[in-house]
């Protein structure tokens, strides 16, 4: 039996890959909230949010920093490298953007409500995630890999990648160079001097141009310049912020307000991806010689999720992608513990606040770009060949999602800066014919109302008729109809420009138009019963050639 140290060369490897992944994570938070009206010293940032993050991240990374360092006892290897563990890129999208903006938005929300509905997306995704750890592979058994990495895909490649990509050529001169500084690391795993990490240098020189290019140059050509008094600010709010408990905040919005019923379409179908992309990072974590117990190893990420909800962060955690490539880094326990231990001090110090003043979004957002190609290139490389059109498939409803996220800030810009407007609900209240630029405004409505359940519907019914089950692709479009019926998917509630699910009224006292998709319901049932009735006749026709053989 090996003696095994607590760190070794290849954990501060580990480490430096982990926590600029986990930084940028951090710096897109606090940028996304901005954006929410919630500012980078706001009392909800300083005081609960990051907290909240440092108790998440604390708990995850010290767990599977014992768990690989137990492993290694058990097997008297000294090789075995702990789950890679952080914070949810693909949740911090979707929850700021579709749970906490809109209501942080809305005529009657504010950030503080934003923020208490952003509470209960991660605690339910946290419970959704810890109750999958007990029935996890179930569900993977019943649902096609199509239909679940499609869904990620549109969300990558609408929410992450795109978005990410528009930033990159917004700011070209800061964000361009980290840009092919990762796509040197990550794609060509080309090795920079000194065995320096590619996400580390891409964001030193991103930040190097944010400050230097703006102050030499012409302002159309760099950008704006970098504030040092945000860096001042940023100073001010340095301190000791010892986490504090939300239970209350989150029960006061569960039995006072069922507004948050209207996110289920959201929290549901998140939390089962995160349930079935930590069990995929476990299989690949043994496929690379180390083999964790599934259940213990998934119970504790949702563990995590619970911990941020309940210390004030509204973002879940899960395990990463990519233990292969810290186990080829010689990452071992150490820099997993060394991660959790970093961030709880940035954290609860406020240097997050810092960081962030310092480092521009720019600099890093190309890792997070990297992340969202990888997902969208996963959906298709971890699929059957023969699945790939089912993967497509499932495409649509994320990328109308996203044109009618951009039409709606389109809508909500001009009614804010401009008296006379016509707003979505007199367009569609005339004809719901209605075409902006070419698109039909009240298909982009319908398919972006819950569409991550579409997405996964479309896509699963696409592989069940690849794979010729007729019946299963029966039964998910009898899912689909139930899920219009009660309101989940397709419908809607328009109230100006503000769009809702049709659950409850949600602007009591205001007219609203409703829309409640009875004739996708009847689709859906049509389809039901045109695959269901192959599925007969093909039952009926094996049925028949068998008993020929017979006899």
């Amino acid at each position: 039996m090996k003696k095994l140290p607590l760190f070794c060369k290849g954990d501060l490897d580990g480490f430096f890959g982990l926590f600029i992944d986990n930084l940028v994570q951090v710096i897109l938070i606090i940028f996304l909230l901005g954006q929410c009206n919630i500012p980078p010293d706001s009392e909800l940032i300083t005081r609960y949010i990051l907290p909240g993050i440092a108790m998440s991240l604390l708990v995850g990374n010290l767990f599977y920093g014992w768990q690989a360092w137990r492993l290694a006892k058990q097997t008297g290897r000294d090789d075995v490298t702990a789950l890679p563990y952080g914070i949810n890129t693909p949740s911090v999208i979707i929850y700021v953007y579709f749970v906490i903006m809109p209501v942080a938005l809305s005529p009657e929300g504010s950030p503080e409500l934003a923020w208490k509905m952003g509470l209960i997306a991660c605690l339910g995704s946290g419970i959704i995630e810890f109750l999958g750890s007990f029935v996890g592979s179930r569900i993977r058994k019943t649902t096609p890999r199509a239909a679940l990495l499609s869904t990620l895909a549109g969300i990558a490649i609408g929410f992450i990648s795109m978005t990410f990509a528009l930033q990159i050529y917004q700011r070209p001169l800061v964000a361009m160079l980290p840009l092919g500084i990762i796509m040197l690391g990550y794609f060509s795993h080309y090795k920079f001097p000194f065995g320096f990490p590619a996400g580390l240098l891409a964001v030193a020189v991103g930040t190097m141009a944010a400050w230097i290019f703006p102050n030499v140059l012409p302002l159309s050509l760099a950008g704006p310049a970098m504030n040092p008094d945000n860096i001042t600010a940023a100073v001010d709010t340095v301190g000791f912020y010892a986490p504090k408990f939300t239970g209350n905040e989150i029960w006061q919005l569960l039995s006072q307000d069922q507004s948050w019923l209207g996110y289920l379409s959201v929290i549901v179908p998140m939390g089962l991806f995160n349930v079935l992309g930590s069990m995929q990072n476990v299989e690949s974590a043994e496929a690379a010689g180390d083999s964790y117990a599934t259940g213990p190893s998934m119970a504790v990420n949702g563990l995590g999720s619970i911990v941020a909800a309940c210390f004030g962060s509204c973002f879940p955690t899960t395990i990463y992608i990519g233990h292969p490539g810290w186990k080829a880094l010689g990452a071992r326990a150490g820099y997993s513990v060394l991660n959790g231990i970093v961030f709880t001090v940035i954290c609860l110090t406020g240097l997050a606040g810092l960081i962030q003043s310092i480092i521009p979004i720019e600099a890093g957002i190309a890792i997070v770009l990297w992340i969202g190609i990888i997902i969208t290139a996963q959906a298709f490389q971890a699929t059957p060949v023969k699945e790939a059109p089912a993967v497509a498939m499932g495409l649509f409803p994320a990328i109308a999602a996203w044109g009618a996220t951009a039409v709606m800030g389109a809508f909500i810009t001009l009614g804010f800066s401009a008296t006379g407007v016509a707003t979505m609900q007199s367009l569609l209240g005339e004809n719901l014919d209605t075409q902006v630029n070419g698109f039909l405004l009240h298909g982009l409505l319908v398919m972006e109302r819950g569409y991550i359940f579409t997405c996964m519907i479309l896509s699963a019914m696409a592989a069940c008729l690849i794979n010729r089950k007729f019946g299963a692709a029966a039964i998910w479009s009898l899912i689909a109809a139930t899920l219009t019926l009660i309101g989940l998917i397709h419908a809607y509630q328009l109230t100006g420009n503000s769009i809702d699910y049709l659950l409850i009224h949600q602007h009591p006292g205001e007219e609203t138009m409703s829309f409640r998709a009875y004739g996708i319901l009847t689709g859906y049932v049509l389809l039901a019963i045109l695959f269901g009735a192959i599925w007969f006749s093909e039952r009926d026709k094996t049925s028949t050639e068998t008993e020929e053989q017979l006899d």
